[in-house]
């Protein structure tokens, strides 16, 4: 895969609001690995190799366990996830998928149960502005850091 364009280079000014706003959803009630596991499976849907790699270094770094990343495509079928863990990710791939799904009212409704009004705004932000870098970083090509990964293997 060839890089399109260095987008943050020439542009890191238009990026402002966003790394703003990755600094609020650090700031926000959500839970660190809440927030990083719906990067990563938003980034699955996606098929984002850049994103997937980095938001699964950020939760390895944070300590959170091979079985919880390796099985959060089936996440469904895994009693390894939360209640609460369980609404945001399925929340995650409705809105991921919105073309398809149209944001179901069950999936609203265990949002809702699981989340305060303000938390509520803030997930759905969160997995706005995830899939928003996912595009940006698939659209101009985004390579993953794979020096260390190929010398491991």
């Amino acid at each position: 895969m060839t890089p399109r364009l260095d987008y943050f280079s020439i542009a890191s000014d238009l990026f402002q609001p966003m790394l703003e706003q990755e600094k609020l959803f650090k700031e926000s009630t959500l839970e660190h690995s809440l927030v990083e596991l719906v990067k990563l499976r938003a980034s699955q849907i996606n098929g984002c190799a850049y994103c997937i790699h980095m938001h699964s270094h950020d939760l390895r770094a944070y300590g959170e366990s091979e079985d919880r990343m390796h099985l959060l495509n089936a996440w469904r079928e895994s009693p390894l996830y939360s209640d609460r863990e369980r609404a945001a990710l399925a929340w995650c791939e409705a809105l991921t998928r919105i073309e398809t799904t149209a944001a179901p009212d069950a999936d609203y409704a265990a949002v809702q149960q699981h989340f305060e009004p303000r938390e509520q705004v803030a997930l759905t932000l969160l997995i706005s502005a995830i899939n928003a870098w996912n595009r940006i970083a698939i659209g101009f090509r985004t390579p993953h850091p794979a020096a260390q990964e190929a010398s491991a293997a």
